[in-house]
């Protein structure tokens, strides 16, 4: 079992070497470094990036570390991640009155206002109650805080049943409707329904994609991007919506509330994903799937009353 990380920050060695056991002096001399160049990586948290050298030290401490110290390791990213220490969400919720954090799953949700939006494929002019949205998908690591919390079966990518310390900022994937139903119930939130993702998504003036009206695929992970898999979901912040709602095109397609027009048992998925053309991504565009379906592309997003 190798944890990798892409990039060693000050907050990843210092969680490496919690999980090493090993005292500052010890471990710097483990790693090749001066003690007072680990106290300015510690110190510095986020804001400090290794030389390309030190990078691969780390990486082959790691590497060649006993599982336990892995496991360790993987599990203090994983909690740091869950306790909800993402600067971006930190900065988010001291910037945008709307925005607050869940009390159940930490996610961090905004405000989309009452009043009308233009719907679907013929710009329909359409009522909303006002409700709050998760600015971000559900990710690997609120799924993780679920999956624990209750029981219920890890997605099938989740080797051991663990949730990947490399995908904990992904949205998850291979969940069925009734998977993501029951996460929402979990905390007491709902699947957003089709409507009310798609104003999240188009702004109050109907804008033909959430960052406005040009078909610019740069914006988003959709096959064209060429990366075949998820991304992070905070990667495409140009892509943000009015009402500061990200990564609702490409990367995974979400589940919604409404059922299908094309038969029982089906339900509307909204946005497109990393393996469909950009194309599929308006969010006016409607799509379905049956309820037990689940793929690597497949996720959701949840909402609540305001």
């Amino acid at each position: 079992m190798t944890t990798g990380v892409t990039r060693w920050t000050g907050r990843e060695v210092a969680l490496l070497r919690e999980a090493m056991r090993m005292n500052g002096k010890d471990f710097a001399a483990t790693v090749g470094i001066s003690h007072r160049q680990l106290v300015n990586w510690e110190g510095r948290g986020e804001s400090i990036k290794p030389h390309p050298g030190n990078q691969a030290a780390l990486d082959t401490l790691l590497s060649r570390s006993p599982e336990p110290v892995q496991q360790r390791f993987a599990q203090l990213l994983t909690e740091r991640a869950a306790a909800g220490s993402d600067e971006r969400a930190e900065e988010l919720l001291r910037r945008d009155p709307h925005t607050l954090r869940h009390p159940v799953d930490g996610k961090i949700m905004t405000l989309v206002e009452e009043g009308i939006y233009l719907s679907g494929p013929k710009d329909a002019a359409v009522w909303l109650d006002a409700f709050r949205i998760d600015v971000y998908p559900t990710t690997n690591v609120d799924y993780d805080r679920f999956v624990r919390s209750t029981g219920h079966r890890a997605p099938q990518h989740w080797l051991g049943g663990s949730c990947p310390n490399s995908l904990y900022d992904h949205p998850v994937v291979w969940v069925t409707w009734s998977d993501a139903t029951a996460y929402a119930r979990w905390c007491g939130k709902q699947l957003p329904t089709a409507r009310q993702w798609e104003k999240a998504a188009r702004g109050p003036k109907g804008h033909a994609y959430p960052w406005g009206s040009s078909p610019t695929a740069a914006k988003c992970n959709t096959a064209e991007s060429g990366i075949g898999s998820t991304t992070p979901v905070t990667r495409y912040q140009s892509g943000v919506s009015p009402y500061g709602v990200q990564d609702l095109c490409g990367n995974v397609w979400e589940w919604c509330s409404t059922p299908g027009t094309d038969g029982t048992n089906r339900f509307q998925l909204k946005g497109s994903a990393f393996s469909s053309p950009f194309q599929r991504a308006a969010p006016s565009m409607e799509n379905a799937a049956s309820v037990g379906m689940l793929d690597n592309d497949t996720g959701f997003r949840c909402v609540s009353p305001p």
